[in-house]
């Protein structure tokens, strides 16, 4: 299976790297050299304190700022979710702003030389890296997000946020009044265009009438220019926004001009509760849950998995009170289907912005289709740059 990739393009910069989580009170000193010298009637309970094992030792490492709100915020709470669920079976540390260049090969030999035995990395430009990596490092486990080579010690994950982009478009769909859509891309990946275009066939099965403009900015978080693109957009006639970068500033952007948005990857309400729709988010915690296990079990083996609606790994929260009764119960709909596998977004008849025909009528889109996306379906103005069209 070809899973869609996060850019090599994300951050630039030096690594700052955070001090691993200190390991308080998991255990009590070394006492085996006493063990003959205990008397026969001490309790069994203190024999198997002795012989507890040592928890494992986890290590995230974020290619942004666990304060972005989005992207690595998510996964920092699926990290969180893991400690809740196993406690002091396992012990974890992140490290963050980890730039997707070599600098990242140095931090993943610092984690494994700090005893960790199950890294995870979370964006697609750190997979040589780690690969290179794991093969120096048999006796841990790697699991790498977005990416898709692997190793007998390093296995990928992903999740299908373009299911949470249909749901979005649904909503934008029926709340536009200009009947003209903006978005803020990152970088012109397949998962990027595939969200895009997934947002787009979620607004035009509402509405028709729906067009899509998009501006890029070649990067997954700045600030910055994500504001400056949001605000063209509004320019060029956009009422409702929606993002595949990192931060919240199109959200601000669009509640600092009457304008509606979403959230992206994290429950984004609170940056701007006027603009926000909903917010399209995914949930880390299952897979990380599992994977832990998994180590923990014996059970790991290597391999890919992309989890979407059905493994409770997308989700849209958060939808407000100002859209209506008719649109939310269309979401819900398509969260069955999505859930059930009763509804699939990439059905045909689907063409492309060009008039080329895609996906034949009743045609059902397979994962190797959706991992090489590189057209914008009808309704999207533009190119994909370096694209087929």
């Amino acid at each position: 299976m070809i899973h869609s990739k996060r850019s090599m393009l994300r951050l630039t910069g030096w690594a700052t790297l955070a001090a691993a989580a200190a390991l308080v009170g998991c255990g009590k000193k070394d006492e085996s050299t006493n063990t003959a010298a205990a008397p026969a009637s001490a309790p069994a309970s203190a024999a198997s304190a002795a012989a507890k094992p040592a928890p494992l030792k986890i290590a995230f490492a974020y290619v942004g700022p666990v304060g972005d709100g989005g992207w690595t915020f998510a996964h920092d709470r699926g990290r969180k979710a893991v400690e809740k669920e196993f406690g002091d079976r396992v012990v974890t540390s992140f490290t963050e702003s980890v730039p997707e260049g070599p600098d990242a090969e140095r931090v993943m030999r610092d984690l494994v030389g700090q005893g960790n035995k199950l890294i995870f990395g979370t964006t697609f430009g750190y997979m040589d890296h780690m690969l290179k990596v794991a093969g120096d490092s048999k006796d841990v486990k790697f699991e790498h997000a977005t990416g898709y080579k692997t190793a007998e010690n390093l296995r990928t994950y992903d999740s299908r946020t373009y299911e949470g982009a249909y749901m979005a478009g649904v909503i934008a769909g029926g709340m536009t009044k200009s009947n003209v859509l903006g978005v803020v891309g990152s970088v012109p990946i397949p998962e990027v265009v595939r969200n895009i275009n997934s947002f787009t066939l979620g607004a035009q099965s509402v509405n028709p009438k729906i067009k899509t403009k998009v501006v890029w900015v070649n990067k997954w978080f700045d600030p910055p220019n994500e504001t400056a693109a949001a605000q063209s957009l509004i320019n060029g006639g956009a009422d409702v926004l929606f993002q595949n970068t990192d931060s919240s500033a199109v959200l601000q952007t669009a509640e600092k001009a009457g304008k509606y948005a979403f959230g992206w990857d994290s429950d984004m309400t609170a940056y701007g509760p006027k603009a926000h729709l909903a917010s399209s988010i995914i949930n880390w915690a299952p897979y990380y849950i599992k994977a832990t296990k998994d180590a923990l079990d014996g059970t790991w083996t290597t391999g890919q998995a992309w989890w979407g609606v059905k493994e409770g790994a997308i989700d849209i929260v958060s939808i407000s009170d100002k859209v209506p009764a008719e649109l939310k119960a269309k979401v819900d709909t398509v969260k069955a289907g999505l859930k059930d596998g009763s509804f699939a977004i990439w059905k045909g008849p689907i063409v492309d912005n060009s008039g080329k025909e895609q996906l034949k009528k009743d045609e059902v889109a397979d994962d190797k289709f959706l991992g090489g996306v590189k057209f914008f379906v009808k309704g999207v103005e533009g190119k994909v740059p370096g694209g087929d069209k």
